[in-house]
């Protein structure tokens, strides 16, 4: 969470539209600059300014994010395990292997959801449940 003074800085810094845009979606107000975008359309900054804050950020291309859909080499580079992005880096930069689907589609996190994986078990079990059986009255 920024103080008043901060985020009146961001807001002039970005404009009102980004402003708002960054509210709704981290909840807080950044200004940097734009280091790239990945294939999905995500793009990623950077503000060596603030040091003792965290300098990099990913704006997400749609709204219901998922941190699956950063690529291996930008997920680096956002956790400080590397100093150059991707789009500096070839090293780090994607390439499509021959066993990929040709679309940029990555199969999304469904945990507690209606699509989360449910194992299929064809194993008798080993013991069963009780059901009671009530003897007829005389």
């Amino acid at each position: 969470m920024s103080n008043i003074v901060r985020t009146a800085r961001n807001l002039w810094k970005v404009g009102v539209k980004d402003y708002f845009h960054q509210m709704n979606y981290i909840g807080d107000t950044k200004a940097g600059v734009l280091i790239g975008t990945d294939r999905f359309g995500n793009k990623y900054f950077e503000n060596n300014e603030e040091l003792p804050l965290r300098t990099r950020w990913v704006d997400y291309k749609v709204h219901d994010f998922d941190a699956a859909q950063i690529e291996p080499g930008w997920h680096a580079w956002m956790s400080y395990a590397v100093d150059k992005a991707p789009s500096q880096d070839a090293g780090l930069a994607y390439q499509r292997r021959a066993w990929e689907d040709k679309d940029a589609n990555t199969i999304p996190n469904h945990t507690m959801t209606r699509g989360a994986y449910k194992p299929y078990n064809t194993v008798k079990p080993k013991h069963t449940a009780w059901e009671p059986v009530a003897a007829q009255r005389q």
